[in-house]
């Protein structure tokens, strides 16, 4: 049996958790989450404790205990408390700026690059090349930051990029020139 899928989630004081129709709906403090239970996978809520159980032993069964179990966790871990991801952009002249819903990045191309938030995101800048991402769904969020990265991710030679913050860039020595 998964160990990860039978271990019991403990729902918190304001938090609520309704079960219908192959649907989970968790409500909290900071917001609504919903998803879709996949085939042969059970949720129980009793007593103030969530407990994921699958209706048989088959592979594709075992395979989505624990996902779900996890996936039903974040989101009952996301409506108390958000996820927030932060990144780093380095390089000279690199910088971000958020105004309406639109995340601007300048970063070494000849036009900026833009990104609209998506809904449920919060982006804020504690200087310009700081950016931390908010969010209650914390596959939104990791997705968003994803995103924010592959904008220009950073290389190797002088580290220049958009990294996330605490991230080892493995660096390179660059082309050495020998005399004969």
């Amino acid at each position: 049996m998964s160990r990860v899928g039978k271990s019991p989630i403990p729902i918190p004081a304001g938090v609520s958790v309704l079960v219908q129709n192959g649907d989970v709906k968790v409500k909290g403090p900071n917001g609504i989450l919903e998803f879709a239970l996949p085939g042969g996978i059970l949720v129980h809520v009793e007593d103030s404790v969530l407990t994921v159980k699958r209706v048989d032993d088959s592979r594709d069964c075992r395979a989505k205990h624990g996902l779900v179990r996890a996936l039903v966790n974040n989101m009952v871990c996301g409506v108390v408390k958000a996820f927030e991801k932060k990144l780093e952009i380095q390089g000279v002249g690199y910088q971000a700026s958020v105004a309406a819903g639109k995340l601007t990045l300048n970063v070494g191309f000849a036009n900026p690059v833009v990104l609209t938030v998506p809904d449920g995101i919060k982006c804020s800048l504690a200087d310009p090349t700081h950016l931390t991402i908010t969010g209650i769904d914390k596959h939104a969020v990791g997705q968003f930051a994803a995103d924010v990265r592959s904008a220009r991710p950073p290389e190797p030679y002088k580290g220049k990029g958009i990294r996330y913050s605490g991230e080892y860039v493995r660096r390179k020595a660059g082309k050495a020139f020998g005399a004969k």
